[in-house]
Parts: structure tokens; C-alpha cells; sequence
């Protein structure tokens, strides 16, 4: 029971968080809307077709055979494309909205040079024209990287870390959005902050850093990047999109990684779009008109505890072969919470559309991979084709599904792979390992069983792989650990001690790492510490740091330092060794060593004999002590270890 209470407490924060965040953007859409149709008195439309925007902005010759582009203005209802290259061919057209998009169909000669494609459009209206730069690839060496089991990710919420660019603090599109003293409003960080502290984060020892989303959002309080109303632009607050380039191209150059935030699966309520949509069908329903992605699905439907329901959307209908579509429709075409649009993945411009956005990011920046939000809401064929086009031309990218689900039958479901049951392989890389998650917080924080560790971990047969699984204990969407009822600083460096010495890829949230707190959101989105000039404390420098804050800071550092020089501690098989209700003793093994790690949630010592026969340690000659204070000694075929309360050891087994 406190397993399920600690997983609704966890899940009901998780749905505020949206509902909060999102609800003062909503009330905004049907002004903007009218405030969108509505012209001056006294001024004439003109009657000349006019193009006011062309995504994608620019393509690369030798990239696609084809690029879909849509064009924004109006009286676009083309009678005729072309362009002024020969090897450019408009295969067809089509105008939509009363003529206030026009898609064009660009088919591209293998022989396309690079250059700048001038197209006149002609219309019952008059003519108009656009260019579209047409850029060779750069080299792609060191880039596009992807992940493995070496890596650690790191994620920042980019206007919370640091302020590298006062000027744009509150550009004067969005008068009135700077604030530190609003928990909710912009507070300047950018992505130049991040660029000037990437070597705080080489020496903390992280290799990836996840960015909440750049694109650029509509409201006042849409902070957090998920509110976008332009999927082509970085938002004004952030920087500008060389100011992205730049900052992928200098983690590169420190051999770091850069992961991009997307959303496929809505945008925000203030996008142009949404008042005025390209296709009749672009959304699942429209602002007037639509379902809400709450599932109609009780808890009690498979037996889980009355209440479960309203924690954790069900997607154990989107698992189950024996649930209808009305069961599952909700989720799949209901916009997020009744507020963000929902993206309509199974219209196949829409797929294209969205497929090329994802595309343009990772060539005009060269990033790494992505983190993918609300992954189960969006159709499964979506993702097969997505991750296809992708991976045709970045074969190596990883992609990271949120499945945020406790039971690892559900979220092990959305991986790529295999087929299931309907006949799709997703292809996704891998999931934030969200049982992880809250088994560690039920754990450290709840006194549930140790134990229950283990099982989490026997469930990893169900991944094909499961050492690309991304554990745990914070991100963005849920109170900090150090805030969280029952914590203490020594059981944070137990939940660092843990998720860094699992297997799998850990992620740390930005500020852990020198025990940040923060309750609920946005009180779990503090700006970090010496991000800003004037900053009482700079937690980015050691000489600055308090001393609680150093201590924790050293404790992750060690276990990074600890993790680079131990292959073992990296991509080593993990094989169990001892748990019960209060310890967990496991194994990492590699070709080239062995490593015990010894953990001990209770509140005094404990004592463990563990046999080793018929263990990958059973030939083991020697132990020795890596880190933490626990002690041991072969005697025999067994290892005797005193663990003191509340720890974790790791030893070397020669």
C-alpha cells in the first residue's frame, strides 16, 4: 500500500504540474485567435499573394530526394510552382485554409548544387515568390553520436541554469516575461549560460546534456519550453539558433553530447495553428471541438487499488491486445490534459512535417539524440516511420522515450526492437527507467523493501536492451529529492550511490548534485546557484560552495570518477548477490574485472555472509574496498561484509 500511495502522491504532482503550467495559456488562445482573423478598419487586404513564412526555412542537397514545404500568408491558391533550378521539380501542390497555406512537393535532382532555389508561385491573385537556401552537408564525424552505457546524462532546464546573455533577458516580443521573483516567469537563462559552465559539468563527470525544450513558446510563463508555437526557431529568451549551434559544437569539443527535446506530440495553445489550422484534420479534433486525454479507464478495470486511476494514466490499454480503440482514443488523440493541441500523427503530411522538423534539427546543429515527451500518447506507426526516416540518415542517434509508468510490463512495451502485438516496432532506443524511479524514492524515502530493487531488475528480460535503460531518482516534473518528505542528505547520496552504480545510462537533474531543494513545480525549478551575476552563493565554484553543498558535490563526482575508471561499473552484466527487506548486494561484471556494491538502507549496521559458489565471484581471491565504509574478507567460498546504516560500499574482487 505504500508502494501505490507513494506512486499517486508522485503521479498526482506529476498531473498539477502540467494542469498549472498549462491553464494560463489556454485562456489566452480564443483572443488570440480573434486578435489573428481581425484587420484594421479602414486598411484593404491585399489582394497580391503574400508569403509571410517557409518551412523549412533552408535544405541540404544530397540529404532527401524530397522536401515538403509549407508555406504561411495568404492567397497562395498556386495555379503554378517553379523554380529557377533545373534539378528542382514541384511534383504537386496543394492550398489549404482559403489559400492561407500552400504545401509544395520539392522533388531534388541527385545533381542539385548548392546554392539558393529561387520559386515564383502564380495565383488567380497575382504572383509572389520565395527562396529556399540549399546548403552542402558539413562533415558529420563527431556528430550524431548517440549513447552508451558509458555515458551520463545530465538535464537542464535551460532557463534556470545560468544567464550567459543579460540582453536577452525579455526580448520585445514578450514584454513583460523576465521575472526571478515570479516562480513561474522567465528568468534569463540561456543557452550561452549553459556553453560558459559546460566545464563545471566535465568536471563534475557527466558526458550528455538533455535540454528541456529550446523551440520557441507563446505565453508568459512558458518557461519550461513545452508551450511551442514555432517549431523552427530557438525561443527569443534562450538565444538564437547559432547560439544552439555554438553550444552543440563546444560540447563536442569537450566530448560531451547534446540531446534535443522534442514534442511530437502537441504543441502549444497559443500557436498560430491552432486558430487557424494548415489542413482541416492537421489536430485530432479542434479548439471548439475535442476529446481530453484522460482515458475513461478506471483503475479498478485491472484490479489495481480504487484511486489508482486518477494517479497513473492507464497505458495498460495501449499494452493490451484485447482493448478497443475506444479504450485507448483518449490517450492517442485527446489533447494533453484538455489544453495542448493534439497533433493529428496519423495524417501523413502531418507525419512528413514533423519527420523533417526532426530531421532539420539534427543537421542544422549536429546534436546527438533525442528525449521525447509524452511518448505513449502519440500513435505507434508514427514512431516506426519516424524513427525509419531518422535513422536513414543518422543510423547510430538514440532516442529516449518518457513512459511515465511504475511497472516495467507497461513501459517496456514502448521500446523498440521487436514487434508486438500490433505488428509495429516502435524503434525506440531505449525509456527513462521510471519503475526505477519510484522503487528508488519508495526505498530510500518510504521504507519499502530493499528488495523490491531486485525486482524491478528481474523485469529487464523483457527489454532487448536493457543496459540502454536510463535510471533515475529526479527530473523536472517532480519535487526535489532533498525536499522530499522522509529525506536527508544522506539518503540523496544514497540515491546517486544507487542510480550510478546500476546498470543502464543515469541521468542527474541540474542541482543534485549539490542538493538543491525545491518542492513541487515550480519550487523544483530553482535557479541554480551562481548562475546569475549577483548570486549570494556560486555553486558552480568549489572556493563558493557551502560546505553541505561541497560534500554532496564530492560524493557524485567520486562515483563518476569511480564509474569512468571501471568498465565493470559501466557496461558490466549485473548479477545479483544478496536482498532482503533492508539490503541489496549486487555484482558488476566485465571481461576485464569484477565489482561488489554493497547497499544498506537500514538504520543500523548490517552483517551479511553471501556465498559465492556457482557466482561469477566464486573464483575470487582477493576484495578490496573502491569506495564508501563498509568492510569485507573472503573467507572461503564467502564474502563477510559489515555495512554500516544507511550506505554503500563498492569493492574491486581479484
Amino acid at each position: 500500500m505504500k508502494h501505490q500511495e507513494g506512486i499517486l502522491q508522485m503521479h498526482e504532482l506529476y498531473l498539477l504540474r502540467r494542469r498549472v503550467c498549462l491553464l494560463a495559456a489556454f485562456f489566452a488562445v480564443a483572443l488570440l485567435g480573434s486578435l489573428a482573423e481581425a484587420a484594421p478598419q479602414g486598411v484593404t487586404k491585399p489582394t497580391a499573394p503574400v508569403i509571410t513564412k517557409v518551412e523549412p526555412p533552408n535544405w541540404w542537397v544530397g540529404l532527401t530526394p524530397e522536401v515538403l514545404l509549407l508555406l504561411s500568408g495568404h492567397d497562395l491558391e498556386a495555379t503554378h510552382v517553379g523554380c529557377n533550378l533545373p534539378t528542382l521539380r514541384v511534383s504537386r501542390t496543394q492550398a489549404t485554409a482559403g489559400g492561407n497555406y500552400l504545401f509544395i512537393w520539392l522533388k531534388m535532382g541527385a545533381d542539385t548544387k548548392s546554392g539558393t532555389a529561387v520559386c515564383r508561385i502564380e495565383a488567380p491573385k497575382g504572383t509572389t515568390s520565395f527562396e529556399l537556401p540549399l546548403a552542402a552537408r558539413a562533415p558529420t564525424v563527431g556528430k550524431f553520436q548517440g549513447l552508451s552505457p558509458d555515458d551520463v546524462m545530465y538535464l537542464i532546464m535551460p532557463d534556470r541554469f545560468a544567464n550567459g546573455d543579460p540582453t536577452n533577458d525579455e526580448p520585445a516580443e514578450a514584454p513583460g516575461s523576465h521575472d526571478r521573483s515570479k516562480p513561474r516567469g522567465y528568468h534569463g537563462g540561456d543557452l550561452l549560460g549553459i556553453q560558459n559552465h559546460l566545464p563545471y559539468l566535465k568536471d563534475l563527470g557527466v558526458t550528455t546534456l538533455w535540454l528541456t525544450p529550446i523551440v520557441k513558446n507563446g505565453a508568459t510563463q512558458d518557461y519550461h519550453g513545452y508551450g511551442a508555437v514555432d517549431l523552427y526557431a530557438v525561443d527569443p529568451h534562450l538565444g538564437a539558433l547559432k547560439d544552439y549551434q555554438d553550444l552543440v559544437a563546444a560540447a563536442h569539443k569537450q566530448e560531451m553530447k547534446i540531446f534535443f527535446d522534442v514534442v511530437p506530440n502537441h504543441v502549444g495553445p497559443k500557436h498560430p495553428w491552432v486558430s487557424n489550422p494548415p489542413l482541416p484534420d492537421w489536430f485530432h479534433g479542434t479548439l471548439q471541438h475535442h476529446i481530453d486525454s484522460f482515458s475513461p479507464l478506471k483503475g479498478s478495470f485491472y484490479g489495481k487499488a480504487g484511486g489508482q486511476a486518477v494517479g497513473n494514466d492507464p497505458f495498460e490499454s495501449l499494452v493490451d491486445p484485447h482493448a478497443s480503440i475506444r479504450m485507448k482514443r483518449n490517450l492517442t488523440e485527446g489533447w494533453f490534459f484538455g489544453i495542448l493541441p493534439d497533433m493529428n500523427t496519423e495524417n501523413p503530411v502531418v507525419e512528413q512535417y514533423l519527420l523533417q522538423n526532426s530531421i532539420w534539427w539534427a543537421e542544422t546543429s549536429g546534436l546527438d539524440g533525442y528525449r521525447i515527451d509524452t511518448f505513449p500518447y502519440v500513435g505507434r506507426k508514427f514512431w516506426a516511420n519516424w524513427h525509419t526516416g531518422l535513422r536513414r540518415l543518422y543510423p547510430y542517434l538514440t532516442t529516449i522515450g518518457e513512459v511515465f509508468h511504475p511497472d516495467p510490463t507497461v513501459t517496456s512495451f514502448f521500446v523498440g526492437g521487436e514487434r508486438r502485438y500490433d505488428g509495429i516496432d516502435s524503434a525506440l532506443s531505449t525509456v527513462f527507467d521510471f519503475p526505477m524511479f519510484f522503487t528508488l524514492r519508495d526505498v530510500l524515502l518510504r521504507g519499502a523493501p530493499t528488495g523490491r530493487i531486485a525486482d524491478v531488475l528481474q523485469h529487464d528480460a523483457l527489454y532487448v536492451h536493457p543496459d540502454l535503460l536510463v535510471p533515475f531518482f529526479a527530473n523536472h516534473d517532480v519535487p526535489r529529492f532533498a525536499s522530499a518528505e522522509g529525506s536527508s542528505p544522506a539518503k540523496l547520496k544514497l540515491a546517486f550511490g544507487l542510480t550510478l552504480t546500476l546498470r543502464g545510462i543515469p541521468e542527474i537533474y541540474y542541482g543534485d548534485e549539490v542538493g538543491m531543494p525545491g518542492g513541487g513545480d515550480p519550487d523544483n525549478r530553482r535557479d541554480f546557484p551562481g548562475g546569475w551575476i549577483g548570486d549570494a552563493n556560486d555553486a558552480f565554484t568549489p572556493a563558493d560552495r557551502t560546505r553541505d553543498q561541497q560534500e554532496i558535490f564530492s560524493y557524485v563526482q567520486s562515483l563518476l570518477k569511480l564509474r569512468r575508471e571501471h568498465a565493470a561499473l559501466r557496461s558490466g552484466y549485473l548479477w545479483h548477490l544478496a536482498s532482503n527487506e533492508s539490503s541489496y548486494v549486487f555484482a558488476r561484471e566485465s571481461e576485464e574485472e569484477r565489482v561488489v556494491v554493497a547497499f544498506n538502507n537500514a538504520d543500523q549496521p548490517r552483517e551479511l555472509r553471501i556465498p559465492l559458489a556457482d557466482t561469477p565471484a566464486q573464483k575470487a581471491a582477493a576484495i578490496g574496498l573502491l569506495f564508501g565504509e563498509a568492510k569485507a574478507e573472503l573467507a572461503g567460498k564467502e564474502i563477510h561484509l559489515t555495512m554500516p546504516a544507511r550506505s554503500l560500499s563498492i569493492f574491486s574482487l581479484n
